[in-house]
């Protein structure tokens, strides 16, 4: 067969005869939940509303919940009399409409699915995307148009990074000095903002009705210049290194100081005051009311560039603060610098975002939580940071004027696909790694325009590294795979409304 549209790669695809031909009179059964989805894909993508007529001969969709496979699995049927979508839980069968939606192929006048069946499972537990709200704030509608954007492609959590130098996003009852005067600037001078109670909670169900969990970071010791703004004594005064001031001079936005909001994107200046006891009663009033408010395991607790704070002081910090999310029952995330502590709470999840090939220790750091008895997240800056450059383009296309080029960039989507989990720290396999996460950066983007351009098609290849089987082990896991694949996707992007950047490297498909 023809190399199916399917964005992840299926664990298992077979051609199996006839297509299924698609109409109004189609017939969807089952499962009332995965029936809406698939209706509204269908009609976003076709103009099709399946069951709007009651004409016979239109076939039937069935859609069913069957215990006894791996979790978010599903099996996926085509005949020329129907189509039958199972799942292991509603997830898998979720991400079988998911599936079926992609396999939606013009024929002439109509649309048919062709002959098929896939059993598919995740690799991965764990498959993120990282939206940071705090550099630039986006609003309620954009966070659920990106968890929309990250289910079609079985992504399962939402990781929001809700405070930073530049802003704090998110009301606590116990804290309302945060938002009241900490959330109010952006990068460059642009408007702030902040989610309400009412906000995070519509996020939270909103994501679970797409089967993701939402993972709230709120970043310390370091990226800590706003909670100095609402709460100055819990704050040490802004360390100005020399690449402090470059950044400065290349990209605006003034040097930090304190009292004063932050508009730049220099990082590595700020800390809480690590050996104040007013600053653990912050940290235990902070994760103590996000808990509350957080149905999903995990709060993340930053801890990554915190350049302005001593060894000792930070290895005491990210402990103390482990051991807090801990005792409420969560489980700590944070970036791979805290395998530094020796006392970590044993359950905390590292964060890998060095490089594909590690530089300066980072993979001793990452390789600590595996040591602790956890396990890793490996979100490589240099391969799926969605916010960095693309390449410029070879064809007429321009290619975005977003993004930085910090993470060895610019990134291909080439670059974006070309690697594999397993192989990136030694001595870390598939059973030490949680699962992967795309993060987006905003310091340059301001709206869903912005997001849409620079995640797609960087965003897909992350979600088959996440989901789909390691490379060597399917056919379809191979760069000339992917790049027809995701070419075919173009024309159901554009009907989801998705502005993605039509990179020469892959082979779009018209309509």
């Amino acid at each position: 067969m023809s190399v199916p549209p399917v964005v992840p790669a299926p664990a298992s695809i077979q051609a199996a005869g006839a297509a299924f031909a698609l109409g109004a009179s189609t017939a969807v059964e089952g499962d009332p939940d995965a029936a809406a989805a698939l209706v509204a894909l269908v009609k976003a993508r076709t103009g099709v509303g399946l069951g709007d007529s009651t004409g016979t001969g239109g076939g039937r969709i069935e859609l069913r919940v069957a215990a006894g496979g791996a979790p978010e699995s599903y099996r996926l049927t085509v005949a020329e009399s129907g189509v039958h979508v199972t799942g292991a839980d509603a997830a898998g069968l979720f991400h079988g409409v998911q599936t079926l939606g992609q396999l939606l192929t013009r024929d002439g006048d109509g649309w048919v699915v062709p002959g098929i069946t896939i059993d598919d499972a995740p690799r991965f537990a764990y498959r993120g995307v990282m939206l940071d709200v705090a550099r630039h704030f986006h609003p309620v509608s954009t966070v659920k148009a990106y968890i929309d954007r990250a289910a079609s492609l079985k992504f399962n959590a939402l990781h929001l990074h809700l405070s930073d130098d530049q802003g704090w996003r998110i009301h606590l009852d116990s804290r309302p000095e945060l938002t009241a005067r900490a959330s109010g600037t952006a990068v460059g001078g642009d408007a702030g903002g902040f989610y309400s109670k009412a906000d995070y909670r519509e996020i939270v169900e909103y994501a679970a009705s797409r089967h993701l969990i939402v993972v709230p970071e709120i970043d310390m010791p370091g990226h800590t210049h706003a909670v100095g703004l609402a709460y100055p004594e819990l704050a040490e005064a802004p360390v100005l290194s020399d690449d402090i001031r470059e950044t400065a001079r290349v990209h605006g936005g003034g040097l930090p100081a304190a009292g004063a909001p932050y508009e730049g994107i220099a990082v590595g200046f700020s800390s809480l005051r690590i050996h104040d006891e007013a600053t653990y009663d912050f940290v235990a009033d902070v994760f103590g009311e996000l808990a509350a408010m957080t149905p999903g395991p995990y709060l993340h607790l930053g801890g990554d560039e915190a350049l302005g704070t001593s060894a000792d002081g930070y290895a005491t910090f990210v402990s103390r603060a482990s051991d807090v999310i801990a005792d409420l029952g969560k489980t700590p995330v944070a970036w791979h610098e805290a395998g530094a502590a020796e006392n970590l709470a044993d359950t905390t999840i590292g964060q890998y975002w060095g490089y594909m090939s590690p530089t300066d220790g980072m993979d001793v750091r990452a390789r600590a939580f595996v040591a602790n008895g956890s396990q890793l997240i490996l979100s490589p800056a240099d391969a799926i940071y969605l916010d960095m450059k693309y390449p410029p383009s070879n064809s007429d296309v321009a290619g975005p004027s977003l993004g930085l080029e910090w993470a060895n960039g610019p990134t291909s989507v080439e670059q974006a696909y070309s690697w594999e989990p397993s192989d990136v720290i030694a001595g870390i396999d598939d059973a030490d790694i949680l699962g992967v996460e795309a993060p987006l950066w905003t310091e340059t983007i301001r709206d869903l325009d912005d997001i849409d351009v620079m995640a797609f098609p960087r965003i897909a290849a992350a979600a088959e590294a996440a989901w789909s089987p390691a490379t060597g082990e399917s056919e379809l896991r191979t760069w000339a795979s992917f790049r027809e694949r995701v070419g075919a996707l173009g024309p159901l992007w554009s009907s989801m409304g998705i502005g993605f950047h039509p990179s020469d490297e892959i082979p779009w498909a018209a309509e």
